[in-house]
């Protein structure tokens, strides 16, 4: 692959300019190209008009982020970006913001503007960004999502749209059905991206890159860059400029993290007991879970120890309604404490998020950036603690080769009672263990397959020895019945 460098570099364009911006080094690749910039110190520098302008205000923001800054130049300039940023970094805004500005107003019938999300928590957040910064224009947005019949949403696509923000699987049923015009898109949107590649989505999003016109913008952002994400973006993009605000995967600076080595589940439940009990300075909680059931028992001893008015449980169980209202009411600061799987973590923008606790350690590495990513957002600081039981140990490690970070451990402490592990539970976790292991070695057998292979070498002997028992004796006639 060609690469060149420019020792000095190229002249200011008139684009470049108007954003106050010198460039400091360019480098070229037949695929991609990466800006270093002097950053903009105020929203006015990047030209908006004035009813964004006065909408950020209103918003509360006055300064954009590291994110903001390198990202909406080029995207305001018309070029395909890839970033790559931890959430809680203000990546919504660095393509909504310049999306509002090209579009400016309503017009036509079909939607101009397209962002597709992983989920429909994301999606409704996305939704909440947009009407917040265009609330001084009349653009239309409308956003799609699985869970709901689509009756309501086919009618408002119908109305008129300038924005579609969806899901990839109702977006194409919607589309299927003959109620969505694609030759109007100006821009296509890919937010959390890698998630959208976990979730399986990657079907529909090349046939959604088949329907819609050659002819538009790309913008793709994610967490990470798996090799997935490469294959992607190799698809999806035209000579995009990268745009990395932090190294990928790498957890806010202002989120301190804890790790406490935790043997089982009761103990588990017994360190938060502690936690809650004596963390003061806990105004407002995410407890991740691994499963749809853990986070229904953990939900349940809460509801015990402060009643069911003071904590929420979202799963994807639970009905779209239960969810949206879940939400809600921890977004408005009704309950305290919002137990949840991994379906949340990428879709609730909570500013005051104080504490994130890891029940379970996540099986997706990357998750656990989007888990923590919930606290410490738009600079505040914040607490992110995981409990590990020794079948987590193999992920906790690989998450801090992912982070390329080392999480502090912390003894459980003198007055938690540790319980012994209950025959089943370790079980499990020697059945979890012994996979890890022949995932990094093929050839390692473990007490499991060593136990198998004994029972099945036991009945293949004995079967052996009952058919030569039988070599040589005459076969038995089977009685006649009688009638």
């Amino acid at each position: 692959m060609a690469h060149f460098e420019l020792s000095h570099p190229p002249p200011l364009s008139t684009s470049n300019e108007a954003f106050g911006f010198r460039l400091l080094a360019f480098s070229f690749q037949p695929q991609q190209k990466t800006y270093l910039c002097q950053m903009a110190a105020t929203f006015e520098d990047f030209n908006f008009n004035r009813q964004t302008l006065n909408a950020i205000a209103d918003a509360g923001y006055t300064e954009p982020t590291p994110i903001q800054q390198k990202a909406m130049p080029p995207i305001l300039n018309g070029q395909d970006v890839m970033g790559i940023a931890q959430t809680g970094t203000g990546k919504t805004a660095a393509y909504v913001l310049p999306i509002i500005m090209r579009l400016k107003y309503a017009q036509g019938e079909h939607a101009r503007a397209l962002i597709l999300a992983p989920t429909r928590e994301l999606a409704m957040q996305i939704e909440e960004n947009i009407r917040t910064y265009s609330k001084y224009t009349d653009l239309r947005v409308v956003t799609v999502y699985g869970g709901l019949g689509p009756k309501t949403q086919i009618e408002n696509i119908n109305k008129g749209v300038d924005i579609i923000v969806a899901t990839p699987g109702r977006y194409m049923d919607i589309y299927l059905a003959g109620h969505i015009v694609t030759k109007t898109l100006q821009v296509l949107v890919l937010d959390e991206a890698d998630k959208m590649m976990d979730m399986g989505f990657m079907p529909q999003i090349n046939r959604i890159l088949e329907v819609v016109p050659r002819k538009r913008q790309n913008l793709l952002f994610s967490a990470t860059m798996s090799e997935k994400i490469h294959q992607l973006s190799a698809n999806f993009l035209e000579f995009p400029t990268v745009i990395e605000a932090t190294p990928q995967a790498t957890p806010a600076q202002t989120v301190e993290q804890k790790l406490y080595h935790v043997p089982n589940v009761r103990t588990k439940i017994n360190m938060l007991k502690k936690l809650l009990d004596e963390q003061g300075d806990i105004t407002k909680l995410m407890i991740f879970c691994k499963t749809r059931m853990a986070a229904e028992d953990v939900y349940k001893f809460l509801s015990r120890k402060f009643g069911e008015g003071q904590v929420k449980v979202l799963h994807a169980n639970k009905g779209q309604n239960t969810r949206i209202n879940a939400m809600n009411a921890f977004k408005n600061d009704e309950v305290k404490i919002l137990v949840a799987t991994d379906v949340a973590s990428r879709g609730i923008d909570v500013s005051d998020v104080s504490h994130v606790i890891n029940f379970d350690v996540p099986v997706v590495f990357e998750d656990y950036v989007h888990r923590i990513g919930r606290t410490g957002r738009a600079l505040q600081s914040g607490v992110a603690i995981t409990f590990c039981n020794p079948a987590e140990e193999y992920y906790v490690g690989k998450i801090q080769k992912l982070i390329r970070q080392t999480i502090p451990e912390h003894k459980i402490p003198a007055d938690v009672f540790i319980e012994e592990t209950p025959y089943e539970e370790r079980q499990d976790q020697a059945k979890e263990i012994d996979l890890q292991k022949r995932k990094e070695d093929p050839d390692f057998k473990g007490a499991f397959h060593e136990k198998k292979t004994l029972n099945q070498r036991k009945k293949f002997d004995a079967e052996k020895a009952k058919r030569v028992g039988n070599v040589g004796q005459p076969k038995r006639s089977k009685p006649k019945k009688r009638y």
